[in-house]
């Protein structure tokens, strides 16, 4: 007596009228909407792509670019070293960490650069020297005249705050195990850290990384309460002051904005596959167990 085969079933997909319905309404909203912005007169399209090209604005955003990248490397840095510290046995460093990281991401990016704005009406000079002794230099903080250098140093203090609680979680995601394991190999401590722990780490760093630099990009909008005038909207801004036609001008900077935007977004794609190489599928204790059991069990079967 042989034991036949049954029958392949033949699975019939549940029908859900209601996904083509939502997706016909909003094809027909969205068609609805561009044909509206097509014809609209408000929007000025002719003066939209007449700047599309300026080469001010082309300036501009090169400025909101190199504004990002340097706020960004400072934010990295000092968040590293706000990591350690807050992982540090010290009191003192966990507790000049916390401080620094509850100033910061408790008060608006905003008012943080207003106030660095006003750093020469705080400040009148600045004296470097010996405590309670002579000084050696005094800087008149008065003729300054930087406020790409402040929009840098205020954007890149703020983003350090949340760069330290990105980097604290990737490190403390690599196991206890692993540093021990290092340190029965005979590794040091940087050397545990640099070939163990952050590489590991970093599958985890550099996903919220990314999200942060995006951020930052659009963050440097906010660089007009310092004032910074140079960068991107600054830019846009001071045109549609003068030809009174803001929403083109917003269009234009939003365009550039996107154009950015995509770009970073393709090198975090390719920086996350490059530290993603390597991870398994870990395996639970539970699903360890039945593998184990189905493979006695096919021994026991032949």
């Amino acid at each position: 007596m042989t034991n036949a085969e049954p029958e392949p079933i033949k699975a019939i997909p549940l029908r859900r009228p209601g996904r083509w319905i939502a997706a016909v309404v909003i094809l027909v909203a969205l068609g609805l909407f561009l044909y509206g912005a097509a014809t609209n007169p408000a929007y000025h399209w002719d003066t939209y792509f007449n700047y599309l090209r300026d080469t001010n604005l082309a300036k501009g955003a090169m400025v909101t670019l190199e504004l990002t990248v340097l706020a960004m490397a400072i934010g990295v840095v000092l968040g590293v070293l706000l990591a350690v510290m807050r992982l540090s046995p010290n009191p003192v460093l966990r507790s000049v960490a916390w401080a620094y990281l509850w100033i910061f991401r408790g008060t608006p990016v905003y008012v943080q650069l207003v106030f660095w704005g006003l750093f020469p009406a705080l400040y009148k000079t600045i004296t470097v020297g010996v405590p309670f002794g002579p000084s050696l230099h005094s800087f008149d903080v008065q003729h300054w005249s930087a406020p790409f250098f402040f929009a840098m140093i205020g954007l890149g203090l703020n983003e350090a705050a949340y760069m330290a609680e990105i980097v604290r979680a990737g490190i403390g995601s690599v196991g206890d195990g692993q540093r021990e394991a290092s340190t029965a190999l005979g590794m040091s401590w940087m050397q545990t850290m640099t070939r163990t722990v952050l590489p590991q780490a970093m599958r985890v760093i550099i996903p919220p990384t990314g999200n942060e630099l995006i951020s930052m990009l659009k963050t440097t909008s906010l660089v007009t309460a310092i004032p910074l005038t140079t960068d991107l909207y600054g830019r846009a801004r001071d045109i549609y002051s003068v030809n009174f036609q803001p929403i083109p001008l917003l269009l234009v900077a939003a365009t550039w904005y996107l154009i950015i935007t995509s770009v970073l977004m393709v090198g975090q794609f390719y920086l996350e596959r490059y530290y993603s190489r390597g991870s398994s599928r870990q395996l639970t204790g539970k699903q360890l167990r039945a593998l184990a059991a189905m493979e006695t069990r096919g021994v026991e079967g032949h």
